[in-house]
């Protein structure tokens, strides 16, 4: 027996086999050709089959899992058809009369050594992208089977360097128990959407291939970010006490699902849920969700190869508004560029997209495509409770202009005979440093701040939250990130207005005692942290935390206050 420790990812534990999804062997030998037409036909035609794979993986992933993470295999789908990756391909095997194999390797590697020595995750995830497509082009060429996870027909536990997108949406739950993986971290594709499916996951294990065998009996501790190598009788036992006392837990959890959520000392707050389509709103109200506190609407964006209509996007923020029934949707405008690229949008190559030409930056150059998303979304807001968020603020000025041309359009609508709400909230959010800081200014002028913990943690910390190298500089208890949220709550509280959080913090167990001394109004998350979250914070006095939100924010290390906040609350 023995102990790996990882990253816990997705809560849940699983005791099961363990099922190696490793890699096939895609070596070949570099011979010489005499006829290229041959060559490119092979090519076509493992192009051909593995877009046909993708499209039912796509499909599969949009029936069990939604919208939002089947966008992952439209992207993988656009790199099959570029012709800046294709084409090169077909010139080598006619350049250099190589087999497809050949010009297929290394025009991909050339792609994906230039994206991986990018120093922005968006690129490097790219390189990703490149490697998980060209790997599966490469098998049909071969005449290898590619790894099918969705074959999976027994209980198991799935051991992998690293799940890719294709592999993680294939996972069937009723056989996948959970999955441990080397590498990875809490916002990669894998965690995420095994915490859409409910499967115990540990990542970033960095030695768990190495460390077992096909047969080995493992549990996945999902909640401490354990691996545990055939264990003993009696381990097993207490993990299955473990199981069972979950189990009950998720049933206690869901007797909340129609609860307001309160403190101990009942100080109320709202949990809502983080959606990317109107799909995801099922699983917002059946999780018992308070409302919307983020709608991501560039996944209306995404995938197609051109704009939405402002009739398809009315039609989608409407559909989202109606199943709420009055609750509060959150909807941020288009935040496009940093790590989600418009392929039919000519934007310009930047060295450092998450701190270039993105997001309102991008909407304020382009009013053609941000004044139809502002209509649709003023023509949808008689339909429920909308709230409008605009992403990356970094100046009051560029608040001052989205809001006149929101206005502008609202003025325009009502002349063409057009309904609009005169109850919709105009808010920011709040993911740029700067924007904290004079926080107290931008109070005066918006109704309501959304901390956007993601992008703001890594910003403040100059840290790229994807880079392994400097991950553990991702810290968001450390004492200048909540410096840095105090200031805005505080700034928006002496106005009377409210404050949200949306970044991945919102959920965090060991945040939400923090957040909720800090005078946090609004948490959203994941629809499948709500319950949780309801569950922990009735457990807990607003009034304790207040008294101890002095002693916090004085501290010097995200360690020390970890340390403190378990001692208090556990």
């Amino acid at each position: 027996m023995s102990n790996v420790q990882g990253i816990a990812a997705s809560s849940g534990i699983a005791i099961a086999k363990v099922y190696q999804l490793a890699s096939p062997d895609l070596s070949f030998e570099k011979v010489s050709i005499d006829n290229p037409d041959v060559e490119i036909e092979r090519l076509d035609k493992a192009l051909e089959i593995s877009k046909q794979e993708l499209e039912k993986i796509k499909a599969h992933t949009k029936e069990n899992i939604g919208d939002e993470h089947a966008e992952i295999f439209s992207a993988h789908l656009l790199v099959l058809s570029d012709p800046e990756l294709i084409n090169p391909i077909k010139d080598k095997i006619k350049a250099e009369n190589v087999i497809a194999e050949t010009a297929l390797e290394e025009t991909a590697n050339m792609f994906i050594d230039m994206f991986k020595n990018m120093d922005n995750a968006y690129m490097r995830e790219r390189a990703a992208d490149i490697h998980d497509v060209t790997k599966r082009v490469m098998a049909h060429l071969l005449g290898v089977t590619f790894p099918d996870p969705a074959l999976i027909n027994e209980e198991v536990i799935v051991i992998a360097n690293d799940l890719t997108p294709s592999d993680t949406a294939q996972l069937n739950r009723d056989f996948v128990k959970g999955f441990a993986t080397d590498i990875g971290g809490r916002t990669s594709h894998s965690a995420i959407m095994a915490r859409s499916l409910e499967i115990p996951a540990v990542v970033g294990t960095k030695e768990i291939t190495a460390s077992v065998k096909k047969d080995d009996t493992i549990i996945v501790d999902g909640n401490a970010g354990i691996v545990i190598i055939n264990p003993s009788e009696e381990e097993i036992a207490e993990y299955r006490k473990k199981q069972e006392a979950f189990a009950e837990m998720k049933q206690e959890w869901a007797k909340l699902k129609d609860e307001p959520t309160f403190s101990e000392d009942g100080e109320q707050v709202e949990l809502a849920a983080n959606i990317g389509t109107p799909d995801d709103v099922e699983g917002v109200l059946a999780n018992g969700g308070e409302g919307i506190g983020l709608y991501r609407t560039e996944f209306l964006y995404m995938g197609k190869s051109q704009l939405p209509t402002e009739e398809e996007q009315f039609t989608a923020y409407k559909s989202v508004l109606e199943q709420m029934e009055g609750k509060p949707v959150v909807v941020r405008t288009l935040d496009i560029g940093g790590d989600k690229e418009l392929n039919y949008l000519d934007l310009p190559e930047e060295l450092n997209p998450f701190l270039g030409f993105r997001a309102i930056r991008f909407c304020l150059e382009n009013e053609n495509v941000f004044r139809p998303q502002l209509r649709a979304l003023l023509r949808a807001s008689v339909y429920g409770n909308l709230k409008i968020m605009f992403p990356m603020i970094a100046t009051l000025e560029e608040f001052r202009k989205a809001k006149a041309i929101l206005m502008d359009e609202k003025e325009s609508l009502l002349k063409e005979g057009f309904e609009v709400s005169n109850d919709i909230e105009v808010g920011i959010m709040v993911e740029i440093p700067s924007t904290a800081v004079i926080a107290k200014q931008f109070a005066k002028e918006v109704d309501f701040f959304s901390i956007g913990t993601n992008d703001l943690i890594q910003y403040t910390m100059a840290a790229d939250r994807m880079n392994e190298q400097v991950s553990y500089l991702y810290q968001p208890y450390n004492p200048a990130i909540l410096n840095l949220i105090h200031t805005v709550i505080e700034a928006a509280h002496s106005e009377d207005k409210w404050v949200g959080m949306c970044g991945e913090m919102a959920g965090d167990s060991i945040a939400i005692p923090i957040l909720l001394g800090l005078g946090l109004d609004e948490f959203s998350m994941s629809a499948t942290s709500i319950l949780p979250a309801r569950t922990q914070l009735r457990k807990l006095s607003k009034e304790k935390m207040v008294a101890y939100k002095d002693k916090i924010l004085s501290m010097g290390t995200a360690e020390e206050v970890v340390e403190f906040i378990k001692e208090k609350t556990e």
